[in-house]
């Protein structure tokens, strides 16, 4: 699925006939199916309708007509792709998912390997350079010579383990005495299969990985590139070879320097020496990373050709020198800077909303569930678009792309209507984009490459996700996980240059007691992250002596600013669709409880209202209760049954609720079944 990730980056617009069809190639050869290339090129007006399929049945690969997934890597990265090593473990299967550094398909192969003739080639004189650049004189090494046909595969294989009983000094002696003759050197081999030779030495009892000395070395073997872009792809990447030759058939062996201290070691070194390799176009046998494999030896003839060196000791001096050289191509962080050096102060980035937030930061605003933020954050986005000021902070002028993750499309549109007609905006500027994604699976992983592909280039100085949870797909109490989430959003921020803003819900409970920075639920990271915390609690508007409107709320919203000094607590009024800035409210308490913030006060604190009206109507029926015609003669104060009577009957209540009513109020006390008032000194009123 890397490989699809990377294609979102790709615009299909933005790329030439040729490269476009390259893509096409590279897909078919990571084996993905016509359709996935189909589907991605539909976003291209030059598109037409089955000449993807047509093109596809056209693709065929020859030695010198391959292209793999490393040029889909390639050109994502020059559209923003960011990629990362990976190192694996040595049952991992090696896929497509890392860095490029040279795409095979731009390589430069001009060089042609040439074939020595037969007066200019001289097999002991190969065979001894080899020796020496591996071997040690007292090492141990393994060949072979015996070789049989394998019918089903077409080729030449070894029939036996080879010889392991002479050393390198003993071989070298051999071609001092035989320079001209290899066959008296190693014996009478079968000019049609060539000869086979280990590359790391042995202990002179056996041929297996526990019979190997010394993790020296590891063998780079690919054929699926012609010859000469396998060699110039090897050398490109710098790998560090003790020595290079050619197979005598579709390959280039490479014996690259290991040096592993252990069996752990080794596979480590050799998965990432692998990984690299196959990311760059150069596609491993994976059974050629164990420690016994043999390579092909040179100086001998193998068929009509011949098995010789190419170049020894390239690239980097060694694995270590090599691996710091990949890791600094691709590494992604900026250089470390010499403050002394510094003429000059760079400028800050410019703010987006004024004392708030700067251009390419991150935002987030926690409160309570309803509290009204998915509307602060539409009227924010409208103020950014015109530039108006919002809760009385001054905005710059941009583009905003609102990120709609949990409202249906429809409903949303309408919302943001709702919103412009009360802010008194005669029409929404151009500069509002809106990407309705419910229901979709956007956990960040998957929305930040597609993301990425589809705001390039379009100027956003401000993405807003609403809300933060719908796009996380971690723990949101785990530290480490909320971590690489927010490094998500930085990758976003950094790569399209953009502020993004985001909301987010309270932890449960009462939260009047909390400082504002803890409010919101999870991990510390969603305060100690964003460069702006704007946090949301409810307020009492009664210790202000203030009276709300039905519906209406009050808010109080406190920031913690990385940036700028933190500003003054704000008190808003939440009139439905938007919020209102007042100055009247700076006596109220926070409300405390574990529903306060949505249920305790709503409008003239409704619940309680309600509450008190129970008590008046059931009050005034004691009272009144001689004045009442449906009592029975017989008793001077009404029973709970014939309150249940009258509130039923006359009022419509039910039976349940007013047994409920007389239950809830200590005010009014039930003997031998009859209501009775009391006063404040808990004496029976007659």
């Amino acid at each position: 699925m890397e490989i699809i990730e990377a294609l979102e980056y790709i615009p299909p617009d933005q790329l030439d006939y040729a490269t476009w069809t390259a893509v096409g190639m590279a897909l078919k050869h990571e084996g993905y199916a016509c359709e996935v290339w189909d589907d991605w090129s539909r976003s291209d007006s030059r598109y037409k309708e089955g000449e993807c399929a047509k093109k596809w049945d056209s693709f065929r690969e020859g030695t010198s007509a391959i292209v793999t997934g490393g040029t889909i890597f390639e050109l994502a990265k020059r559209f923003g792709y960011n990629t990362t090593i990976r190192v694996y473990d040595w049952d991992d299967e090696i896929r497509d998912d890392g860095v490029v550094i040279k795409d095979s398909t731009w390589i430069d192969t001009s060089e042609h390997i040439e074939m020595p003739s037969d007066d200019k080639f001289n097999g002991p004189n190969e065979l001894r350079r080899y020796l020496q650049a591996l071997f040690k004189p007292d090492e141990i090494v393994g060949f072979c010579i015996d070789a049989e046909f394998d019918d089903e595969k077409k080729k030449w294989r070894p029939s036996t383990r080879g010889a392991y009983g002479m050393t390198a000094g003993q071989l070298l002696k051999s071609i001092k005495k035989h320079p001209n003759d290899i066959k008296a050197v190693i014996g009478d081999y079968n000019e049609e299969a060539g000869v086979w030779i280990r590359f790391n030495p042995l202990d002179g009892h056996g041929v297996s990985n526990s019979n190997v000395t010394d993790l020296r070395y590891a063998l780079v073997e690919s054929d699926n590139l012609e010859l000469e872009k396998q060699k110039a792809l090897m050398e490109e990447l710098r790998i560090p070879i003790a020595v290079m030759l050619y197979s005598g058939g579709k390959s280039i062996h490479a014996i690259v320097k290991i040096d592993a201290i252990n069996t752990q070691e080794y596979q480590e070194k050799v998965d990432y020496l692998y990984s690299i390799c196959k990311k760059n176009g150069l596609s491993i046998d994976t059974q050629n990373k164990n420690a016994s494999r043999m390579s092909r030896m040179p100086g001998v003839k193998r068929g009509d050709r011949k098995q010789f060196i190419l170049a020894e000791n390239i690239g980097c001096e060694s694995f270590e020198e090599w691996k710091t050289y990949i890791e600094e191509l691709t590494d992604p962080y900026p250089d470390i800077i010499n403050f002394a050096s510094l003429k000059e102060l760079p400028e800050l980035a410019p703010e987006l909303i004024g004392g708030i937030l700067r251009k390419g930061h991150k935002m987030l605003i926690s409160g309570a569930s309803k509290a009204g933020k998915s509307f602060l954050l539409i009227e924010l986005a409208l103020c950014i678009c015109d530039g108006r000021p919002w809760l009385g902070f001054p905005c710059t002028p941009g583009k905003v792309l609102y990120v709609n993750l949990e409202v249906d499309d429809r409903s949303f549109l309408h919302r943001v209507d709702e919103v412009r007609k009360a802010m008194g905006i005669a029409k929404i500027s151009a500069n509002l984009d809106i990407w309705n994604l419910r229901g979709e699976n956007a956990e960040i992983a998957k929305l930040e490459p597609r993301l990425i592909r589809r705001a390039q280039g379009k100027g956003y100085d401000a993405i807003i996700f609403d809300p933060l949870y719908k796009i996380n797909e971690g723990d949101e109490n785990s530290a480490s996980e909320m971590g690489r989430f927010f490094n998500h959003l930085d990758t976003i921020c950094t790569t399209l240059k953009t502020s993004i803003i985001c909301c987010h819900h309270h932890s449960k409970g009462a939260q009047g007691s909390k400082f504002s920075i803890d409010r919101a639920s999870g991990s510390g990271v969603f305060a100690r992250d964003p460069d702006a915390l704007l946090d949301m609690i409810q307020i009492n508007p009664r210790d202000a002596e203030v009276t709300l409107e039905d519906g209406q709320t009050a808010w109080r919203i406190s920031s913690t600013l990385r940036e700028f000094m933190s500003p003054d607590d704000i008190d808003i009024i939440f009139d439905y669709p938007i919020h209102r800035v007042t100055d009247e409210l700076a006596d109220a308490k926070p409300i405390s409880g574990a529903d306060a913030d949505l249920n305790s006060l709503r409008g003239n604190n409704a619940k309680k209202d309600k509450a008190e009206a129970k008590y008046t109507r059931l009050l005034s029926f004691v009272i009144n209760w001689s004045e009442i015609d449906t009592k029975p003669v017989k008793t001077p104060y009404p029973t709970v049954e014939e309150a249940v009577k009258y509130f039923s009957t006359e009022k419509g209540f039910s039976d349940p609720s007013i047994r409920r009513w007389v239950k809830d109020h200590d005010e009014l006390f039930i003997r031998g079944g009859m209501l009775i008032e009391k006063d404040d000194k808990n004496v029976v009123k007659q």
